[in-house]
């Protein structure tokens, strides 16, 4: 089990869509996701895979979890391990360009 942390860019990021009545079926597919990352952050559905083009704040690898797929905009959350054992950082929740 992991415990998950929130740069202040995720949690603005959470927040705008808590806040969005048009969002909300795109915030159960985040809360869901969150939850897998949780438990298990290679879970399948996940498609989780590195994100080359970014480091985390210490060199971390950047990883990509796909919270929808095969939607228009569709929602991503980048994250890392860290820091310390059993612990995820979640840097943003942002829709695929």
């Amino acid at each position: 089990m992991f415990k998950l942390l929130f740069t202040d860019q995720a949690k603005a990021d959470f927040h705008t869509l808590e806040k969005s009545a048009n969002l909300s079926k795109r915030l159960k597919a985040v809360r869901k996701t969150l939850g897998y990352l949780e438990t298990s952050p290679r879970h399948p559905s996940l498609n989780t895979h590195k994100f080359h083009s970014l480091k985390g704040p210490n060199d971390e690898e950047i990883f990509e979890a796909y919270a929808e797929n095969k939607t228009a905009a569709a929602y991503r959350i980048f994250w890392y391990y860290g820091p310390g054992k059993n612990k995820i950082t979640i840097l943003a929740i942002t829709p695929h360009p």
